[in-house]
């Protein structure tokens, strides 16, 4: 429903899921397979079929990515997630095959990528295998030895420098003199193994993809326009993407044999490392090329040898299946930019899972995950949420014995915990917030008892707040609070904690726990009064033995977890407006808490004056790991990094005040503050419908409006100076009222 309400001044103006058990099919290997890094196996199986099935869902698992043909045509651009959904479980895809099947002789052809190494996003099974079980009416194809298998030798590993240890995937060397891709439309030959039925190790239980499978958005020419055909000189071929995605780059050549084509983008060092390439060994006269492995960045560069014809250049970009169905608008266009690179940078750092970067890591970290899905919400549709999901499922299934958590996982060579970055993820703004925007009560549930054994690790010391879990130098942790200098780490760990018991008792309430609620009240009491007697020096606030320059990210944390009442937000405004040391992860906090103390004035004006930069840099459309590039950056300078966005969320949730009061957007508040704009509007596809408000400054007050979902309620809160409110031509009055503000509500 659209609804229009005049505000005026003036009197007269105015989970995991669990094993599936029905598997029939057996994993399978090709015979000569001996695992090694970089292996590529296809797999082959020929088969007869009376009648096309309306249905036929197949499950498809191996490790670590495959690509799937069935009568010559491609049915899957690399499927499969990264394991593990657990420390030993691996996911599976469902795929419904039938729209792909003919009467008759048909051919399903199977392409495996093993990856063969650990990542800091995966967990190798050490095992390059397949398995394909689908059991539909009337039909039935599994895998087992009557299968083909190839080992692709074609297929190798580029040379030196190797992408750093982060990332589990390989550059790709294609010799095309040693193999094509005709095994996807003729027979091949080449024996299997059986590798046992499910659940077996080492791929143990099969879950099945949270997530969609990747949306592929065709194969797309270039911004920069090219003639073709045309003889190269030998010179790198600088080709430009619209804006920074994920693509795997394709050609088209007429060459000799033996002559090496190179393709990388310019996000080769992105973050300061060596990542994935590709290249191409030509055979004798025209042939066509496409990377399978994706890579990011803005521009791709082609070394093709001189003399060679290039016939066409081109690339596909694939990525998170998901819309852009939010937006922002407002009368200053630099937050119009800022909105529009955070989406950008978004999206380009989700894939198998949340990223921090889709260059030097592709890493899951939870600091950076915890601002990627509060984005989301506001910005893509409801698919997205499924990311969140899997995310939160995977933090607590690989919780360790002790009861500790870490991230990134899924990992096979990173354990090391991260003690803010974990408090942050359970608690109020982590998995909370996920709940507040789907309503999904099973998860929460299901990661209850974990949440609480991971906060039930944390002592407190005789003054009252945290003891000191881990040291600089400890083997097992990573005490880390942000980048950049000045840094109150036993500050910024005291709000954490005290957000993530803020999280725990809204989990509690929700699932009817009482006592639990009642302890979490209790803690969070008692840890304020202590947070404060401890921590408050007067005029700022400041751990034991930190002697360097006030922390602006502790005073900022201390206020978004309410920890600081109003009585101190003067001397912490103070602070905010003097101290500019926090990174783009963590301005995000200062500027929310610039809002919540009622100077959302200054928050909009830091918000610009930190990232106008790099909103402002045309070279780029994402947003920065540092406030620079380079030297001016941090942690290795990424320049598409998915923390730096919360200026999204900003934006939308408190520009133009949307957020909802009751899980799943049942209820939802509306408390814009224009912080002197003279209109803003937002909009997005909620779980429970569209949701969007625009409001306008006029002459004697506000205009606004406001659309919502059916079975929805809006709860608009009006500042008291406002004297009259109009809805749809109606005056109304209202007798609820919190704090200084009114409460009208719209459905």
């Amino acid at each position: 429903m659209r609804i229009i309400i005049l505000i005026l001044l003036s009197f007269i103006g105015l989970h995991v899921s669990s094993q599936d058990n029905t598997w029939k099919a057996q994993w399978i290997t090709q015979v000569e397979q001996q695992n090694e890094t970089n292996n590529w196996t296809a797999y082959q199986k020929t088969f007869q079929l009376e009648n096309v099935p309306n249905e036929a869902l197949a499950k498809i698992a191996c490790d670590s990515k495959y690509w799937m043909w069935i009568n010559g045509e491609l049915a899957v651009f690399e499927g499969q997630v990264k394991r593990g959904p657990s420390p030993k479980d691996t996911y599976y895809d469902e795929v419904d095959i039938a729209p792909f099947l003919k009467r008759g002789e048909n051919m399903i052809s199977i392409l495996v990528w093993y990856f063969g190494k650990d990542g800091f996003s995966h967990n190798s099974s050490g095992k390059a295998a397949l398995i394909f079980d689908c059991q539909a009416q009337g039909f039935e194809l599994l895998s087992d030895v009557s299968w083909q298998a190839t080992i692709r030798r074609e297929f190798g590993t580029a040379g030196l420098p190797l992408p750093n240890f982060r990332l589990p995937e390989s550059s790709i060397r294609y010799d095309a003199r040693l193999g094509n891709f005709d095994f996807t439309k003729s027979k091949m030959w080449g024996r299997t193994r059986s590798l046992g039925t499910p659940p077996t190790a080492p791929w143990n239980n099969l879950v099945k993809r949270p997530i969609p499978l990747w949306k592929d958005f065709g194969v797309k020419s270039y911004e920069n326009e090219m003639a073709f055909p045309f003889v190269s000189s030998g010179d790198t071929i600088v080709c430009e993407l619209p804006y920074n995605a994920q693509v795997t780059p394709y050609f088209k050549v007429e060459a000799k044999e033996g002559d090496e084509i190179i393709i990388f983008t310019d996000h080769y060092y992105g973050g300061g490392h060596p990542n994935v390439r590709g290249e191409y060994i030509t055979r004798d006269r025209i042939q066509e090329y496409e990377n399978l492995g994706w890579m990011n960045g803005q521009k791709v560069n082609y070394i093709i040898p001189e003399g060679i014809k290039v016939l066409d250049l081109k690339y596909r970009e694939t990525g998170y299946n998901t819309e852009f169905t939010g937006s922002f608008n407002c009368n200053d266009d630099f937050y119009n930019r800022l909105w529009s690179k955070a989406l950008r940078t978004l999206y380009v750092t989700m894939r198998d899972t949340y990223m921090d970067c889709p260059d030097r890591e592709r890493a899951q970290w939870w600091g950076d995950a915890v601002n990627e899905s509060g984005e989301t919400f506001y910005a893509l549709d409801t698919k997205s949420h499924g990311l969140t999901k899997k995310g939160i499922l995977e933090l607590i299934n690989w919780q360790r014995e002790d009861s500790t958590l870490f991230s990134p996982v899924p990992a096979g060579n990173w354990d090391k915990e991260l003690p803010g970055q974990m408090l942050a993820s359970i608690g109020y703004y982590g998995f909370w917030n996920y709940f507040m925007n789907t309503g999904d009560t099973a998860s929460i549930e299901h990661v209850y008892d974990g949440v609480k054994r991971y906060i039930d690790i944390w002592e407190l010391d005789e003054n009252g707040v945290l003891v000191k879990r881990m040291n600089e130098a400890d083997s097992k942790g990573w005490y880390w609070g942000d980048w950049g200098t000045n840094v109150d780490k036993d500050l910024l760990m005291n709000g954490w904690y005290y957000l993530a018991l803020k999280g725990y008792k809204n989990m509690s309430e929700l699932l009817g726990k009482s006592s639990q609620a009642a302890w979490a009240e209790k803690q969070m009491s008692s840890f304020k009064v202590a947070f404060n007697k401890t921590f408050w020096k007067g005029s700022e606030y400041r751990s034991y033995n930190y002697k360097d320059d006030t922390d602006d990210r502790g005073q900022a944390l201390a206020v978004v977890a309410g920890l600081a009442d109003g009585d101190k937000y003067n001397a912490i405004y103070k602070v905010l407006q003097s101290q500019e040391y926090s990174s783009p992860y963590m301005e995000k906090y200062v500027c929310e808490a610039l809002f919540l103390m009622g100077q959302s004035e200054y928050g909009l004006e830091r918000l610009k004056k930190r990232f106008q930069p790099m909103v402002d840099n045309t070279e780029y459309s994402t947003l920065f790991e540092g406030w620079g590039i380079g030297k001016e950056g941090f942690g290795g300078g990424s320049t598409n990094h998915a923390w730096s966005g919360g200026g999204l969320t900003i934006l939308s949730q408190y520009v133009c005040g949307l957020y909802p009061i009751e899980a799943g957007w049942k209820s939802f508040m509306v408390k814009p503050e224009l912080a002197g704009l003279k209109y803003a509007e937002t909009a997005n596809e909620t779980i429970a419908g569209k949701v969007s408000v625009k409001i306008t400054k006029i002459k004697h007050g506000l205009e606004m409006e406001l659309s919502v979902p059916q079975g929805s309620e809006a709860v608009v809160y009006v500042p008291e100076k406002y004297k009259k409110v109009i809805i749809n031509g109606k005056r109304v009055s209202t007798k609820e009222k919190d704090g200084e503000y009114a409460l009208y509500r719209v459905k």
